[in-house]
């Protein structure tokens, strides 16, 4: 089935996703992650090594593949997860399969396997026709993070794996964490403008930027940045863009495209900051001009090359 997928540079230059669809319970709803976190899809046989204490959260155990040490999670579970609440029993909300079909994902430098019933099959969107929040209604304590339709006009639920990462791990998102004891302030008054759809990630980039003492507007995708960009009058007041790839609507690769391409704001330096650092999307973002490429969150990375970039250091 991954063989369908197509090259992520194909895709944002079309400005369209792939999702891979799958079911959680024999006769459920319809889910859906991004292809570009999935490494793989695997029938797992081979020994799970539960954790410790009683088997009723989230976390199942670990997988071994290839000699590597994978968490595995019960993502149906994690749909009745309350992070206020962590010690409900979860027992009752499990996948009901005697297989373990596991989606292996990679995002934001960490792996995990993602235990689900069933997979239905890869679906390719233009971003028009992905709808993000909740339009239709499936709140899910914001764990749904977009909207398309199946083939046959089914709703598919875009759920939100680096929510769902921070809700689990809590030390990826926990901003105390994120070793902020050796920044120090820029001295700049320019503007940093700031497109992530995650809203931990946002959240963690925004302690950043206050963090080094600049100023900064944060937008939750592609399209509003460039909106702004294009009806601002001091062009001059901004020093950097930071995009994340994987947005709604409008991709990052399409900010980086825009700017790039137009004589009033070339010049802005734009910094990738993203999950997705394959190789592929690191030659395509450098094909179209990036300034920096990151994978988040390196506090200490992007304060270098915002350094570098404002105060010429």
């Amino acid at each position: 089935m991954l063989k369908n997928i197509v090259k992520s540079s194909e895709l944002h230059l079309m400005n369209e996703v792939q999702f891979l669809c799958f079911l959680l319970e024999e006769k459920g709803e319809l889910y859906a992650t991004n292809v570009f976190k999935v490494r793989e899809v695997v029938h797992y046989t081979d020994v799970l090594t539960k954790t410790e204490g009683e088997d009723n959260d989230v976390v199942l155990g670990f997988i071994t593949m290839r000699g590597e040490s994978i968490p595995l999670l019960d993502l149906r579970r994690w749909l009745f997860f309350d992070p206020n609440n962590a010690l409900v029993d979860l027992r009752e909300y499990s996948i009901d399969s005697s297989k373990y079909l596991i989606i292996i994902c990679d995002f934001s430098g960490y792996t995990v396997g993602l235990r689900i019933h069933s997979v239905k099959r890869i679906i390719q969107r233009n971003w028009d026709e992905v709808v993000t929040g909740t339009e239709y209604g499936f709140q899910k304590n914001g764990k749904v993070i977009a909207t398309t339709k199946f083939d046959d006009g089914k709703i598919v639920q875009v759920l939100d794996v680096e929510k769902m990462l921070g809700e689990i791990f809590p030390m990826v998102n926990n901003y105390e964490t994120l070793n902020l004891q050796t920044l120090e302030k820029i001295k700049s008054n320019k503007i940093i403008l700031l497109a992530e759809d995650s809203k931990p990630v946002a959240k963690s980039m925004q302690i950043i930027l206050e963090k080094l003492g600049l100023r900064y507007y944060s937008f939750p995708n592609g399209k509003e940045l460039l909106q702004y960009l294009k009806t601002e009058n001091d062009i001059k007041s901004i020093g950097a863009i930071i995009t994340d790839l994987e947005m709604p609507i409008i991709s990052g690769f399409e900010v980086l495209k825009q700017v790039k391409e137009n004589d009033t704001f070339n010049h802005i330096p734009v910094i990738v900051n993203t999950s997705m650092s394959s190789e592929s999307n690191i030659s395509l973002a450098k094909s179209l001009k990036a300034d920096v490429f990151l994978t988040k969150l390196k506090p200490a990375e992007l304060e270098y090359e915002l350094r570098r970039l404002l105060e010429g250091k």
